[in-house]
This record gives structure tokens, sequence and C-alpha cells, in this order.
């Protein structure tokens, strides 16, 4: 038994292990040794990476070395001609303030108005792809902008800057306000231990703050807290979207954009960190003040918040002074700017109602910075004891205002109409254009002007005698001046002045009767119309044309052919000379059926009433009936020589196809007015078509009532009686006159004129016949009242039923009498139709003549500067060369946005003929060396004596409301202002006006006539005359040469 026990252990014996088998207890312990090492590798390398991080974090080596090899590929440079390669930015508020984000809409508006683009920046292709992806164009952006204009020799003639004081370094900034502004916003920002920083990003803060966004999503509790640096808060405030964080990837884009532009340097930031504070207390903003605008920069808001000096509150705070009254004024000043960093949170707030909550916070602000040792103690409790005083604006307004003299206004004036900005806009504009005027020049014949309201200098020159001044009127005439230079490519203006000191514009803003100026548009128009049938005809047979059928009473034609018939020489000088030898009576006794009723005209000299003068000797000598009856003939000339007139139709009543002619001429003439009506209404608001129409019409309440119950069927008895009220009131305003007893409106007459005249009341022809006005321009206006956006091809398939309407009407009178008086009627505002086109060619300024016979001694108005164009096609031998009041424009200069413009050098334009205008240049002549300007006759001489070349025409505005009776009798006259001027050319390239002017009931006191502009003028010689010289003495610069493209 105990063998068997000994041999059979209770146990088994454990088994010999094999090579193969003895690894198998072991695999467990291998595994975790495996993950442990892992786990090693993995935290050495975590230990790597946060050491190379928090290396990175101090020396910012890695991102300065890749960030400025970014930026030095973020290049453009200027070339010839319009980019292809250039983004402009967004709306951010300093993008918006230079007009960098508008530069898209500036410049098609500038290309319309006659400029090129010669040089514009093209953006590398890095720089293209960088900003394709949303990032801020890296570059030094400017501290001070605004709108400067130069005159033509390149002198300043107007400089806005924008902030108006600023630091214009680092170093220029007091420590206290580094050292201040840093502890607030950006403590470490200048730290001179790390080189490389990238200011875009304080990473301590930046985590506070994410942790913070976390947080609040999370709703967990704790206070939120911005990461924001100086570096993006600038770019914030200056390009993001209205100044805002919205989102954030808006914060990542401006964190990318400042890193980027902090490095355009080099991988050194120092320099730009420095910027960057300089920039921030210049640019920051600060909220807006009625009456001021916006407020940005620490000077700014000194001077706009509390009033205070800028140089003073630096000069305070950069002193070490420890008297009283120094301490008292350090305090203070320190106070006030420290306000001001704090309010840039929640500008609009703290600098309105939470003023008290910002004295608060200044006052914590102030303990914090003496207990960090930022501010010394004395300093503090100095700044402790002070008070901020806001301004008063009522008091002390902000607003400064700017000295400039009329050429500036018209210069700045002429700019805010091309880009459409008001002009505190645009001073803000980093633009600098150049002027065509010539400064010294412009100064002389201002003050030339000024003076002559002083009795003593107006008898010196010769102002006082019969039809001119007396002693104790000179203060109440204002005089207007217009002298431009013909160069090669534009007509420049270089003198644009008045005596006035307002705003207004007598030249170009003004609507005036300038009298029988208006005579040198008439005789334009007929020896152009002259040069026109010698075209047609010269070359035609003397038999052919004898078979040439011609109206009875179309004497223009008439004559035309007969001269061709008789004449051998069919030479066209010669034909426009004898057109000017035609002579016609200057007899007032015939009455003319023109404008709707029966008229008559007068001479200024009775002693005229009984010549037959030429045209010629009419112009030199300015004698009324003569062109008055050539008026008529050019409107019988438009009546029968234009296709389809109506008059045409009305031949043989007997007609067979009469209707199929009257449908044909109503679908095609009818278009074609529509067309002319239609320029009129162009691009307008509806209430500026409206007034546009109402400015054509002779008010009266029925004329009123016609036209406000075809446009407004819909309208009440009370707006129908506003209208009519207003309408009638303001013309009585306008012309200065006293009600007549169709003035009168009583309800009770109101009440009958709106059913009179109401819906279904009259038809359109009708309406129109009563409105005296064309029929379609009555349709077209209610049109496109209704329709405003309408297109006018929309308006032409609309008025299919209205052009066989208006001119079917004609027919359908049973008294011949009626009929006829309103075929004339609108035949003759057809013709004025086809005159007003002629003159618009040359340059009249208004939208529409009055269709009067009246109109050849200026009824219908006019702008002195609109007369110097005519005058400068004359002399430019009938090319119309743009007016030039702005040479060049040069948009943000030295800045990834830079372009400039140019006026296009192609655009001169025949209007008139060669002899035409030659034609007229010597009947010009004739008026000043024995007409009515022979008074200025050989004042202006060249260096060697010779007399320079000169003519003109005079004119004088008697506008005066008249009252007509029966048969044309004049019943009451009472002046509404009283115009002289003279229009002239001068030497070979010189041309211009002058206007003398009296406004009001003041002028029926004043029986001046043109003999005072053309007075004016002789005595202006001696300071023209040196710069009428021919060569380049004026100094004025030659325009540069636009590259081809």
């Amino acid at each position: 038994m105990g063998a068997l026990w000994q041999s059979e252990p209770t146990s088994k014996e454990t088994p010999s292990e094999s090579l193969e088998e003895s690894p198998l207890p072991k695999r467990p312990r291998q595994r975790h040794l495996w993950w442990r090492l892992v786990w090693l590798v993995l935290l050495l390398a975590l230990i790597a990476l946060g050491m190379a991080i928090a290396n990175e974090l101090h020396t910012s080596r890695l991102q300065s070395r890749e960030l400025s090899q970014l930026a030095s590929t973020l290049t453009y440079s200027l070339q010839p001609g319009p980019s292809d390669a250039i983004i402009y930015p967004g709306d951010g508020p300093f993008d918006k303030r230079l007009g960098y984000s508008a530069l898209g809409e500036f410049l098609p508006r500038l290309l319309k108005r006659d400029y090129v683009i010669s040089e514009q920046v093209h953006f590398s292709p890095a720089l293209m792809d960088y900003t394709e992806h949303g990032f801020f164009v890296p570059y030094k952006e400017k501290i001070q902008t605004g709108l400067s204009i130069t005159d033509c020799k390149g002198d300043v003639l107007y400089q806005y800057h924008y902030p108006q004081y600023l630091y214009p370094d680092f170093d220029a900034i007091p420590p206290v306000i580094v050292n201040s502004l840093l502890f607030i916003e950006n403590r470490d920002l200048l730290d001179p231990n790390d080189p490389n920083a990238n200011p875009a990003v304080d990473w301590p803060r930046f985590a506070k703050a994410a942790y913070s966004q976390v947080a609040k999503y999370l709703a967990l509790p704790g206070q939120s807290a911005g990461g924001s640096t100086l570096a993006t808060q600038l770019e914030k405030y200056r390009h993001s979207p209205d100044g805002l964080t919205v989102s954030g990837s808006e914060k990542i884009r401006q964190m990318i954009s400042a890193s980027v532009r902090a490095y355009q340097g080099g991988p050194q930031t120092l320099e730009a960190r420095q910027r960057i504070v300089r920039d921030y207390l210049n640019s920051v903003p600060l909220s807006a003040v009625p009456g001021h605008g916006e407020v940005h920069g620490m000077a700014e808001g000194l001077r706009v918040w509390y009033g205070a000096d800028f140089a003073q509150v630096n000069q305070a705070l950069a002193s070490t002074e420890t008297d009283p009254a120094s301490m008292a004024a350090r305090g203070l000043a320190l106070r006030q700017v420290l306000s001001l960093m704090i309010a840039q949170r929640r500008p609009s707030h703290f600098l309105s109602k939470g003023r008290n909550e910002l004295a608060e916070l200044t006052d914590s602000h102030i303990r914090i910075l003496a207990a960090a040792n930022i501010v010394d103690r004395p300093l503090a409790d100095a700044a402790l004891a002070s008070k901020a005083t806001y301004r008063d604006w009522v008091a002390q307004p902000t607003i400064q205002p700017i000295v400039t003299n009329k050429g500036i206004s018209v210069a700045r004036s002429r700019l805010s109409l091309a880009l459409a900005r008001p002009l505190y806009d645009l001073d803000r504009l980093d633009l600098s254009a150049t002027s065509t005027l010539q400064s010294d020049l412009q100064g002389q014949v201002s003050q030339y002007l000024k003076d002559l309201a002083d009795p003593a200098i107006a008898e010196k020159l010769g102002l006082f005698g019969e039809r001119l001044l007396t002693p104790t009127s000179t203060t109440q005439v204002r005089y207007s001046f217009t002298l431009l230079e013909r160069t090669a490519n534009g007509s420049r203006v270089r003198v644009q002045t008045d005596s006035t000191d307002q705003p207004f514009d007598i030249n170009e803003g003004s609507k005036l009767e300038l009298g029988s100026t208006a005579k040198l548009r008439v005789l334009t128009s007929y020896l152009e119309i002259i040069a026109e049938l010698h075209d047609k005809y010269a070359n035609t047979p003397a038999a052919d044309l004898k078979k040439v059928e011609v109206a009875e009473l179309d004497f223009i034609t008439r004559w035309a052919l007969d001269y061709l018939i008789q004449n051998k020489d069919r030479n066209i000088t010669a034909m426009l000379d004898a057109a000017l030898n035609r002579k016609y009576s200057a007899g007032p006794g015939e009455a003319f059926f023109t404008g709707g009723g029966m008229h008559v005209f007068n001479n200024f000299r009775k002693e005229d009433n009984n010549r037959i003068p030429t045209l010629k000797d009419a112009l030199r000598e300015s004698i009324n009936l003569p062109f008055i009856r050539l008026m008529r003939d050019l409107v019988r000339y438009s009546t029968y020589q234009t296709p389809g007139s109506s008059i045409s139709l009305l031949k043989d009543d007997a007609e067979p196809r009469r209707q199929e002619y009257l449908a044909r001429f109503a679908d095609k003439e009818g278009t074609d007015y529509l067309r002319r009506f239609w320029k009129k209404y162009q691009r307008k608001t509806s209430q500026q078509r409206l007034d546009t129409f109402l400015d054509s019409l002779r008010i009266t309440p029925i004329r009123l009532a016609a036209v406000h119950r075809y446009l407004f069927p819909e309208a009440d008895q009370a707006t129908f009686n506003a209208f009519v009220r207003a309408h009638v009131k303001k013309d009585l305003q306008d012309t200065k006159r006293k009600p007549t007893k169709q003035d009168i409106l009583t309800d009770e007459r109101l009440d009958n004129l709106y059913y009179a005249y109401g819906p279904g009341k009259f038809d359109l022809p009708d309406q129109g016949f009563v409105a005296k006005v064309h029929p379609l321009d009555l349709w077209l206006l209610g049109y496109l009242l209704n329709n405003p956006n309408a297109s006018f091809q929309e308006a032409t398939q609309a008025s299919q039923f209205e052009r066989q309407e208006v001119y079917s009407w004609l027919f359908k009178s049973r008294h011949k009498g009626a009929r006829d008086s309103r075929i004339r009627t609108l035949v003759e505002i057809e013709a004025f139709l086809d005159i007003h086109r002629r003159w618009k060619r040359v340059g009249y300024p208004f939208d529409h003549l009055v269709p009067s016979l009246a109109t050849a001694i200026g009824s219908s108005g006019d702008r002195p500067a609109a007369l110097a164009e005519l005058i400068g096609i004359i002399q430019n031998d009938g090319i119309r060369l743009p007016t030039l009041r702005i040479d060049t424009l040069h948009f943000a200069a030295d800045t990834p946005y830079e372009t400039r413009l140019a006026g296009d050098p192609d655009l001169g334009q025949r209007v008139l003929s060669v002899e035409v205008a030659r034609a007229l240049r010597g009947a010009l002549s004739q008026v000043v060396d024995a007409g009515t300007a022979r008074r200025v006759s050989g004042s202006f001489k060249l260096n060697d004596g010779t007399p320079m070349v000169m003519g003109g025409k005079t004119g004088t505005g008697d506008n005066r409301l008249e009252s007509w009776g029966a048969g044309g009798r004049l019943l009451g006259s009472k002046a509404i202002n009283r115009t002289a001027t003279f229009v002239f050319f001068l030497g070979d390239n010189h041309f211009g006006t002058l206007t003398a002017f009296v406004p009001g009931r003041a002028a029926e006191s004043f029986k001046f006539t043109s003999a005072l502009p053309v007075q004016v003028l002789k005595g202006m010689a001696p300071i023209l005359t040196p710069y009428l010289q021919p060569g380049s003495h004026t100094l004025c610069k030659a325009p540069q040469p636009v590259a081809q493209q």
C-alpha cells in the first residue's frame, strides 16, 4: 500500500515543456508591455508637441516664417488700362467710408460721363486666390484720407483731412495712454522679448474666450469673455460687414486676415504691433453726433464729446509737472482718454444714456491701473478727483465751416453728382481730383466781381449811365462769369464764379430768360437748315428744281430752291452768306397766332419799327421782330418738311384714303413723338416726372384740373382741391404776381372743375387740348405713373389705341374754324419738338421748349453755361467737345484698389458743318465790331498790340408776368427778374459768358441792358489778357495721354 501510495501521488506530474510551448504562458505579459511602450511614445510625442507648441506660443517662429512667406506673395501692381484682376472689398465700415466698396458703382457712372480708366491695380494670382477665399486684402492702411482737389497747375484748391487730428506715429503717443490701452485691451502686445509675436492672437485670452462660449452654449455658470486683440478689433470695425462679428467664422476671418497683415513686413512684428496701437487710437469708432456724423479716433472723440483740445490733452499726459494746476489738467486728460477707451465697447450707450455708468467704470479702471502701477498714485488721485464735462453741441457746434469759393463749390458739386454721394460722404472718400480751374485767375475774377458792389469802383469802370446802373443800385446786382479754354480733347473751364456767397450756381443751376441770346440759337437752326437743303439739292439740275413741290408757306425751302436755280455757283459758303442777307420786316403791327392764342411783339428800339433789315443786321443790332418772323418760318419748315406732319393730312377733306393715311401716320409719328417724350421722363422718379411735366405747363386752374383728373381719375375731391390750390399758389410765388380772378379757388369752383373734367367727360385729344399739351405726352405720363418700371417697348404696345385716337379727333369737328384752331396748336407743338431736337444737339440744357414764337427772344429760358457751350461749338468749327470741369480722378492711391481715370480724348462730335460754324462766327464778330457789344471792341490785345479776334451775342431778359386781353392786347406787366448776358469767344481758344442778374420784384426798378455785362467784361481786360496769350504761360498742365487699350 505504501509503495502504492508512493508510486501514485495525489497530484499529477507536470509534463516537461517543449521549446515550442514554452512562450505561451508569457504572452499576456508581453502584450501589456507593448501597450506601455505605445503609451510611452505617445506621451513623449505629446510632451514634445506641447513643448513645441509652448515654444511656438512663446517665439511664434513657425507662424512668423510661414505667414511672412505667404504675405510676400500677396502683391499688386498698378498697370495701364482697366484691370481684370481686382476684387473690390465688401461692406466694411472703413471700406465704405473711403469709397473702396463703391468702386464697382463709381466706375460705371464715370465711364458713362466720358471718362476712361487710364490705370488700375492688378492683383497677383496669389492675392486673387486669397481674396476669393474671403480674407481681407493685406496692405498698410492709411491713417488719414479725404477729398483733395487741385487746380490745372497742380496747386491745392481744396483739401479735407479725415480725421483732422491724429497721432502721426507711435512715438507721438504719450506712454501713459499706450500702457493704459494695453493693460485694458491687449497686455502683451508690445512685449519686446517676443520679436516674432503674432499680434492677432492672445492665446490665453483666446482659450478663455473659447471656454466661455462653450460654457454659454452648455448653460454653465460664469462670465463671458472676449478674445479679440487690438489687431482683430481693427479688422472687425474696418472690414467686417457693419463692423460686427456675427459668427465664429467671421472671427476666424478677422484673425487670419490680421495675422497675414502683421507679417507683411517680415517675420519680426514689433513695428507692425506699434502701428496697430497707433491705428487703433486714430480710428476707434466712438458713436455719432447729430449734426456732425460719425466719430472716429481719440482726437475726434476728445473734441466732439468733451470739447477738449487734442494737443493739450497729449501735452498734459506727457508732462511730469506736479503743481496743482498741472495735476488737475493731467487727471482730467487721463479721465477723458480712459473713458473713451472704455466707451468703445458700447459707444452709443455709454456716450449717451450711460454716462453715469461710464463714469463709474472709469473710476474703477483708474484704481486698477494705479494698483498695477500703470498710473502713478498722484495722477490716479487727480483723475479720480476730476469730472468730465460733455460738450454742449448747441453752444459749441462741432461742425467747423469750410472756407471755399464758388469754383470749389462747383467742383465738389460736380463730383457729388457724378458719384451720387452727398458732400459729407464725398469729403471722406480716398479721392484726389484735378480740376480744370485756374485758381489764381479764379480768385482775381471772383474778387473783381464782388468789388463791383462798391459804387466808387463801379463808377471808375464806367458802369453808370443810361441803361446801366446808378450809385445806389450797385449792391443789388449779381454777376456770374464763366471762361473756358478749348483744348485738343475738351473745353476746359478755367473760371466759373459769381459775386454771391451762396452755393447756388447761376451758370449751371438756373433757368433764366436770357433774352436776345436766344436769337443765336434761332440763327444756328436756320443756317443748319439752309445747309441741309444745300446738301439735298445742290447737285440737282435747275430744271428739276423748278418741278419740286413746295408748300405755299414753306418760305425757307422756297428761297433755297430759288437761290440754287438762280445761281450757277452753288458754293455752300456763298449760299449761307446770302441766307444771312435775307431781309425780314421789323414792323410790330402784326398779331401772331402762337402758343394757343394771338400775341404781338415789340422791338427794343422804336426807331427799328419801320426797318426791313437783313438777318445779319438784325443779329448785330438785336432787333426782335425779324427773329419772330424767322422763328415762324422755322416752325413752318418743320411743319411741312417733317414726314407725315399733321398738316399734310388736311389738304383734302375728300381724300378717299384719308383713314388709311391717318392710321399709318398715327402709328409711325405717334411712336416717334412717344419716344421723344420718353427721353424726357426716363431715369426719373414718379414725382420728378410729374414735376417735369408741370414745369412745361402754363399754370391755370382749368389746365391743372384737366391734367389731374386724367392722371389721377380715382382721386377724391379733397386730393384734387389740394393739388390745384398748391400749384396755383406755387405759380403765384414763383412769378411774384398778384392773384387774378381766375386764381380765386372757392370750394364751389373746384367742385365744378372736379366734375367738369372727370373721367369720361373728354377723350384724350380734348383733354390734351384743354391742358395745352400734346395728348401723347399726357398719356405717357399717366402710364408711367401707374407703371413706373415699364420699358419703352411696353409703353409703345400699350399706346396703340391712343396713338390712333390722338390724330383721328382732328377730323371730327363740324366747324372748320374750331378744327383749324386745334390743328394749328398741335402742329406748332409738333414743330417745336423738332426745333428742340436741333437745339438739344448743340447744348440746349432743358427737356422742352415753350411752343411759342416768343422762344426766339428767350421765353423758353436758357443757362449761361449752355450758351457758352454753343459758342465753343461755333469757335471749334462745329465740333462739340465735352465740357470738362474735372480732368482726372485718382481713387485709393497706394492701395490695392488704386484706380486712375481721365477724360476720354475721342469724344469730339460734329454737330454743325464747318461752313455753318464759320458763317455764325463771322456774324458774331460783327456784334462786337459794330453792334450791341461794340463798347468792348479792341479791349483785348495780343502782346504785339494786335486786337484779339472776338465775337459774341448780347441779350437782355426782362422776365415779366404779363396778362393779355382780346386781340393780343397787353393788360398788365410785372417784373420777376432781370438779366443781361454777353456770350462771347475771345482769341483763338477762349470763350465764355458774363451775366448780370437781379432777382425778384427789385428788378422792377432796373433798366440796365446787355451793355452792362459788356462793360464789366471790358473792365476785366487787365485781369484776363495775360492768361489769353498764346503759349504755355498759364502753367496749366497738359492732360496726361490715356493709354491705348
